[in-house]
């Protein structure tokens, strides 16, 4: 038997963390750990549960849950963030994620689909709205595609492709040496390592379909 997944619930109302803890204690392969209310309660709860996943509130007296996420992040908690809120207005929720939020969820979200989100959180995966999605995309995509040139764009795209230097120089009609040079210039402009994250980064930042 695998073990559970340990998951911290973090919300200043008593009612709600009772809740959930009473629903996914019933789950299989869920069980809570602890319990806070408020951001500067889940860094220290988590300190001391070591939780896998922590379902997070947004907005809670004190340190909200923006804070909680830094928190954690800088305490050096590995545990996997799943938002919980009641905001419906998209944007609300961007700087939960942009602080390493692994996916958000809506209160209003029927309890067995809460289990699989977080189950979901847990494996690796990114769990956000479509809506959400798509502001984050944009985002990402006027911060780190603006500043690339028609002709990196196009690198770009070839090597999301999968497409090698001499593949990229034939297809553009340039000479290796100065596919190179681009290439050296859009993982420096997307601040990535190698060709193989720069794809993924633009993929995921809507630059080029996937």
């Amino acid at each position: 038997m695998a073990e559970p997944i340990r998951v911290l619930v973090v919300d200043d109302h008593p009612v709600v963390r009772q809740g959930l803890r009473t629903f996914l204690d019933l789950q299989d392969g869920l069980s809570v750990v602890g319990e806070a209310a408020d951001g500067a309660g889940a860094v220290a709860e988590a300190e001391r549960v070591r939780p896998d996943v922590v379902l997070l509130d947004l907005r809670m007296p004190g340190a909200d849950g923006v804070v909680a996420l830094h928190g954690l992040r800088s305490s050096g908690s590995a545990a996997r963030v799943l938002i919980i809120t009641s905001f419906t207005e998209p944007a609300a929720v961007l700087p939960a994620l942009r602080a390493g939020a692994a996916g958000c969820v809506y209160k209003d979200i029927d309890p067995p689909a809460l289990a699989a989100a977080i189950r979901a959180v847990h494996a690796g995966h990114v769990l956000l709205h479509p809506d959400v999605a798509r502001l984050l995309a944009e985002g990402e995509t006027r911060r780190a595609g603006a500043h690339l040139t028609g002709r990196e764009h196009e690198v770009l795209a070839a090597i999301a492709r999968g497409r090698a230097n001499r593949e990229i120089a034939r297809e553009l009609g340039l000479s290796e040496k100065t596919v190179k040079t681009h290439v050296s210039a859009i993982l420096a402009k997307l601040g990535v390592q190698d060709r193989t994250q720069a794809a993924l980064h633009a993929v995921r930042a809507g630059i080029v379909d996937a």
